[in-house]
């Protein structure tokens, strides 16, 4: 019998403290960009859209935030997890699960200002590899030893550098 790639088994990303401190960074940054573009730079180029483009313009930056901070709430639980300050099952709860986040419209996104757009599919693109992130962590429920929790609180006390 041929196996193909998908019979066989895939290596399961393990969520270590670096892991979340640097895609933590990364979601803060995109989310400081967001702001910064939807709240300033963006008025102007909102201003000379077509009114439907403009509501289109308004529920896309409110998808953005929406996907950054479900990223940031499961990001926080998973730090929570990593330091033992909560436990393994508590945090794999389904309310603790990455929030579900509306997809763009293609459509629309196409009429939209290129900073716009390329804040859209970054804020998509982070969103989907957090997504598989945490479905993976479905797949592997392996209770975290008070060892690697005591190296998490460790490496967070010492600003994120190795012990």
């Amino acid at each position: 019998m041929n196996m193909d790639e998908s019979d066989m088994p895939q290596p399961q990303a393990r969520i270590t403290s670096r892991l979340i401190d640097s895609l933590y960074t990364e979601a803060m940054l995109l989310a400081d960009e967001a702001r910064s573009y939807f709240d300033e730079a963006g008025r102007e180029e909102r201003s000379l859209l077509e009114p439907f483009a403009r509501v289109g313009f308004a529920c896309e930056s409110l998808k953005v935030t929406t996907r950054i901070m479900h990223i940031v709430a499961w990001l926080l639980t998973q730090r929570a997890i990593e330091s033992g300050e909560i436990p393994t099952r508590e945090g794999r709860r389904p309310d603790r699960r990455l929030g579900n986040a509306q997809d763009s419209d293609p459509v629309i996104v196409a009429t939209l200002p290129a900073s716009a757009q390329r804040l859209i599919n970054s804020s998509a693109d982070l969103y989907a590899r957090v997504k598989r992130l945490d479905e993976g962590t479905l797949e592997s429920e392996v209770p975290q030893s008070p060892a690697r929790a005591l190296m998490g609180r460790l490496e967070r006390g010492l600003g994120g550098q190795s012990v």
